[in-house]
């Protein structure tokens, strides 16, 4: 871009920093909304939603989503997400983020595990607050087996890697089919820790992006997966390449759990969706999709 040519240069008061200065924001137009942001309350990230603003606007990053993983039916799941009484808790912090920054778009959503009896469960969560978009992951397969915890990571060695993807797979079709999800959350996941199929899974693939088209459910490329063992956006190329051809949407986000997480490697995430066609992602408000340039 020539000097000039797009800044038009919001001045903000940004309240929360020591210097109380004046700060410029200029949205960097090169970079994509990050619609995956944790907090504290999931117990396992760091910072208020607040600060992720501070973050965000630093970045110059045009919209931001907060995406905390949502309660279960039953506190006892885990450990690592809100408790159910908690929740009017998250979206009062996520509400004081918008009134501070009332000139960054910041989206209200929830990363919901997607556990098969849980339906009615997500259905009435849907129906408490004025959520912007719903991620759904799956996390657990075989019982109470959340794979993706570094807590059980010892439990990989009781189980097939390849049975392992399949049924992730099988309940991620599952996820996308339900219809109760805008989008899907970093959708290899079994490969965080390096174990990757032998069996040639393009028949998995094929089946959830088919459920994901058929239900308009987008699917998130999720840059977490580089600081992972993995050291890959989730999901890979060739993944990316059958989603595009399916015709199946996109977002972005950098599952960040810490501030300084915050953006990280979207850009080269936006490159990558570029390089198998894309140009354009999806945003959200209220639930309701809008296509923009990426």
């Amino acid at each position: 871009f020539a000097v000039g040519e797009w800044r038009s240069v919001l001045v903000l008061s940004i309240k929360s920093l020591p210097t109380g200065a004046t700060r410029r924001y200029r949205p960097r137009m090169s970079l994509p909304a990050d619609y995956h942001m944790h907090t504290p309350l999931c117990r396992h990230a760091k910072g208020e939603p607040i600060e992720y603003a501070v973050r965000a606007l630093e970045l110059g990053l045009p919209e931001i989503g907060f995406s905390d993983h949502s309660p279960v039916e039953h506190d006892d799941q885990d450990d690592w997400r809100m408790l159910a009484g908690e929740l009017g808790e998250y979206v009062a912090k996520v509400q004081h983020a918008r009134d501070t920054y009332p000139a960054l778009p910041i989206r209200l959503g929830l990363e919901v595990d997607f556990i098969p009896g849980h339906e009615p469960w997500i259905e009435e969560m849907a129906q408490r607050h004025d959520w912007d978009y719903f991620i759904g992951s799956v996390h657990y397969i075989s019982g109470k087996w959340d794979f993706d915890n570094p807590k059980r990571l010892a439990e990989w060695a009781e189980h097939d890697v390849d049975e392992v993807w399949a049924d992730y797979f099988n309940r991620l079709t599952n996820a996308a089919a339900s219809g109760l999800f805008q989008i899907i959350g970093h959708p290899d996941l079994p490969k965080k820790f390096g174990h990757r199929p032998t069996r040639d899974c393009t028949g998995l693939y094929l089946n959830f992006l088919a459920a994901c088209e058929s239900t308009g459910t987008c699917v998130e490329l999720n840059t977490a997966g580089l600081r992972k063992d993995c050291a890959e956006i989730y999901p890979n190329l060739e993944f990316l390449k059958l989603a595009k051809s399916a015709n199946v949407q996109i977002t972005f986000g950098s599952d960040a759990h810490a501030t300084h997480e915050v953006g990280m490697n979207l850009e080269d995430a936006a490159n990558l969706a570029r390089e198998v066609g894309y140009d354009q992602c999806c945003r959200f408000n209220g639930r309701e999709k809008a296509a923009v340039a990426i």
